[in-house]
């Protein structure tokens, strides 16, 4: 194992020494990388790209059935992936709608089931819930999230938003929260998952855009789309509590393991603000390729993908240096991502 050295005569102090460093870094996930599998929903090709995260390279591409997803999740089994179908536009905008779900083996690579919401919802982000068990699903024109037990694949419930555009989901640790980013609109609403139904709707700007929980779920972040600000909720207070300037318009968001940085995407300026949570300021700016989308930070911590619709491209930011690591090749307009351990 690299960090461990067997040199006829080195001093034994610094055997030790060499231990201690190559325990303490196996410790911290950050001297052994961890081996997964990247999911990357491709709207325009209509497919799922599955790429090696150790190679950093696009091993598979899976058929969603000629209609566009935008997001997938996988499951924590890593057997099962779901991508909703979300309809050709953007939010907001006109186009078609979509009423389904696939469900993707991804052993087999292809399109097993399907979920049918019944009616056209434009469902868009899907989570996994661990603590209930459940899938959670935005569904757009139903102003609500929609409850589907994964194991059956049906649909179990629902939880009004009150808003259009619920477009982004997070929801706290215990299970008990969930915050969705209503995009036109410009709030945040507040939902109980259990009692599944609104607490409260949050105003934050005309337009906003993504959200992302704190590790400790103290805080919610999403990105105005009127000034070049981040907006930082209070979860206890549910309130407005502090703003946070960028050296651009912001969009997705994603948290480090460690809760101390938040990452943000700035699609026009081509960069990553990093946020020190800490300080509430942003202390430095990673380069990346043009049309920035997704964050997703690896469970180990080590790296964040950012999908890159306009370039094709995720591009893969090693966490220690903060720069990009490696540029991958993905589909056509790449955007939602999921992680497969």
């Amino acid at each position: 194992m690299q960090g461990f050295c067997t040199v006829l005569g080195m001093k034994k102090t610094a055997m030790l020494a060499g231990l201690l460093m190559a325990g303490a870094a196996m410790g911290s996930g950050v001297g052994m990388a961890q081996t997964g599998t990247l999911l990357v929903a491709n709207q325009s090709d209509h497919t799922l790209s599955l790429i090696d995260a150790k190679a950093g390279k696009e091993i598979a591409t899976i058929p969603v059935g000629g209609v566009t997803g935008h997001e997938v999740v996988a499951m924590p089994d890593g057997k099962t992936a779901f991508v909703p179908i979300y309809g050709n536009s953007g939010v907001g905008k006109p186009g078609s709608n979509g009423s389904s779900m696939a469900v993707i083996d991804l052993a087999s690579r292809k399109v097993v089931a399907t979920v049918d919401f019944g009616h056209e919802v434009r469902p868009h982000e899907p989570l996994y819930e661990p603590v209930s068990g459940m899938l959670y699903v935005t569904t757009e024109l139903d102003k609500s999230v929609t409850v589907i037990d994964p194991k059956t694949r049906k649909i179990v419930g629902s939880i009004p938003t009150g808003q259009e555009q619920s477009h982004m989901l997070a929801i706290s640790k215990d299970g008990k929260r969930g915050y969705t980013a209503n995009v036109g609109p410009g709030t945040v609403s507040v939902l109980d998952m259990v009692g599944r139904k609104t607490v409260t709707v949050i105003p934050v700007s005309k337009t906003i855009q993504r959200i992302a929980l704190s590790v400790d779920d103290k805080l919610v972040f999403t990105s105005d789309q009127t000034a070049p600000k981040l907006v930082v909720i209070d979860t206890a207070t549910n309130t407005v509590k502090t703003t946070v300037a960028l050296p651009g318009m912001g969009y997705g968001t994603a948290v480090t393991p460690d809760g101390k940085w938040l990452l943000v995407s700035m699609p026009a300026e081509k960069k990553v603000a990093v946020v020190d949570l800490k300080a509430m300021a942003v202390v430095k700016t990673i380069d990346v390729p043009a049309g920035n989308g997704e964050m997703l930070v690896r469970p180990d911590g080590t790296m964040a993908y950012l999908s890159c619709p306009t370039a094709n491209q995720v591009a893969a930011i090693d966490l220690k240096t903060w720069s990009v690591a490696k540029i991958i090749d993905a589909g056509k307009k790449a955007d939602g991502l999921g992680w497969v351990k």
